[in-house]
């Protein structure tokens, strides 16, 4: 049966929740993977929803196995963490998006959906917000700004803004700029300082996310660099890594 094992009773009131699945450029799951890290949270709770994969995770150091899916805590700031280690699978987004509506909607939590924009960027990433339920008023209330353009929010963190609406619930729907074929530690960064930040009421350092960002852009000079000497050359493929 869909559910979410809480594995340690936790005092949270009106917790905010942050989703990181993986999408666009990473942008999501590099955020929260990050808060996790950054603010040594603790593993709060298992997700054992429809549709995920049936797989082990381990860490290094460790001898222990968790779930894909996982919720992560920490009481003192009344926040929580949705970190996946794996892709959720569109055709199981409906499934997935009851099974943790129905749990956050008795943790009387507020989700912070996220999700990267394919585009070219021209300078700091653009961050937007949307929202169900009268999440509208604490957008404006932390002068987020409203889209530029009609948009749609697509996969399984879409099917949670659309349970969210349907059941006229409280959530915030984040997107970014961000690179549509390498991860984007620069605009997860910016979901970090321009969204998260103020709507959940903490300050996280972002130093590590920064020295990734120029990772990330001399590995794209060095890849233009080898398709360029390269142009003469048949065509061939090779690993680049994931900060490639």
């Amino acid at each position: 049966m869909a559910h979410i094992e809480e594995k340690q009773p936790m005092a949270l009131d009106d917790p905010v929740l942050v989703e990181g699945l993986p999408g666009v450029g990473l942008v999501g799951k590099l955020a929260a993977d990050h808060l996790v890290e950054q603010l040594e949270m603790e593993y709060y709770a298992a997700c054992h929803c429809d549709g995920l994969p049936d797989v082990a995770i381990y860490e290094e150091g460790e001898r222990g196995i968790q779930p894909p899916v996982r919720i992560y805590a920490d009481e003192q700031r009344d926040l929580l963490v949705l970190q996946s280690d794996v892709p959720v699978s569109p055709t199981a987004a409906d499934e997935f998006s009851t099974c943790v509506t129905g749990w956050l909607a008795g943790q009387d939590a507020l989700p912070l959906y996220l999700s990267g924009l394919p585009e070219e960027k021209d300078g700091v990433p653009t961050l937007y917000g949307i929202g169900t339920g009268d999440a509208d008023t604490l957008l404006a209330e932390h002068d987020i700004p409203v889209p530029t353009e009609s948009g749609m929010v697509s996969g399984p963190t879409g099917a949670l803004l659309a349970e969210a609406g349907e059941q006229d619930l409280d959530s915030v729907g984040l997107v970014v700029q961000a690179d549509a074929n390498f991860p984007d530690p620069e605009a997860a960064r910016v979901f970090l300082k321009d969204g998260i930040g103020p709507l959940a009421g903490i300050d996280v350092a972002t130093d590590k996310l920064v020295e990734q960002a120029d990772k990330v852009a001399a590995a794209r000079e060095r890849l233009a660099k080898q398709m360029q000497e390269a142009e003469e050359e048949s065509t061939r493929a090779q690993p680049l890594g994931m900060y490639q």
